[in-house]
């Protein structure tokens, strides 16, 4: 199954590193966090891969282009470096499409840009490329296989900050308040399944949840799966030091990819 992985936005809320490289190219650990979103993937066997390019598009391309096993991976250095010889490999048997979707598209205007390289596909992945997660995928995917009548699903989450939901009326009177994660509120974390057909819901300058899953919900046709393990965004300086801190301690639970632990 393809996956269509969204990195051409700007990034604003992590300008400290925006700045300067593309979000999706922001380090986890050794790797950059598209990397860990791919690995991801490919670690439940979907390997073919779409990138939809656009701020600082030339950066991801390079990464790829001059990737360096040995980061990430065991191997035998001898004669000097001249001979290298891998223990074992990440992107081997990976196939990356890069495509150019412009750098002021949003969401719903790159899908559409990369609709000729999703012909004859039954059912897609696609990922805003900025958050983690150790869903089970292949349950959500055999679910969402099943409700034929369905176009697209997302993985919905609960969040857990420290925070309040306020009810109030137009004159301020407060009616009602609760901690988030008693409020019954739900996220989208930005993991999708999509169909094909998505695009007979779209038109170009669409935002993919604005507009088109707008439709979708008059005709009941998106629907939603609950995660209740781990999910974490990278949006701010503050998220990714919590990433940091969780790689650097060996807890990263989105590192499904690692039966017996970090080597």
């Amino acid at each position: 199954m393809k996956v269509v992985l969204f990195c051409g936005g700007l990034g604003m809320r992590l300008r400290e590193y925006s700045d300067q490289i593309p979000k999706p190219m922001v380090p986890i650990g050794y790797r950059p966090i598209i990397w860990n979103i791919m690995k991801y993937y490919a670690h439940f066997g979907h390997k073919d891969f779409i990138l939809c390019l656009g701020h600082k598009a030339d950066m991801i391309k390079n990464y790829f282009v001059n990737y360096d096993e040995t980061i990430s991976n065991d191997f035998v250095f001898t004669q000097g470096g001249k001979n290298i010889e891998l223990l074992n490999t990440d992107i081997d048997d990976w196939r990356i499409t890069f495509v150019d979707t412009g750098i002021n598209s949003n969401i719903g205007m790159r899908l559409m840009a990369v609709k000729d390289h999703l012909k004859n596909e039954e059912m897609f992945l696609a990922n805003y490329s900025d958050g983690l997660t150790d869903l089970a995928l292949p349950a959500m995917i055999d679910w969402f296989a099943g409700q034929i009548d369905k176009t697209a699903a997302f993985m919905a989450y609960q969040p857990t900050q420290s925070f309040h939901v306020v009810q109030r009326q137009e004159d301020g009177l407060v009616k009602s308040i609760n901690h988030i994660g008693s409020s019954g509120l739900y996220i989208n974390t930005g993991y999708f399944i999509l169909r094909p057909d998505i695009f007979n819901y779209m038109e170009w300058g669409d935002e993919l949840v604005n507009q088109p899953f707008q439709r979708l919900i008059k005709e009941n046709r998106l629907v939603s799966w609950e995660h209740k393990g781990f999910w974490a965004s990278m949006d701010t300086y503050k998220d990714k030091q919590t990433l940091d801190e969780a790689y650097a301690k060996g807890k990263a639970p989105w590192e499904v990819w690692r039966e017996n632990g970090r080597h």
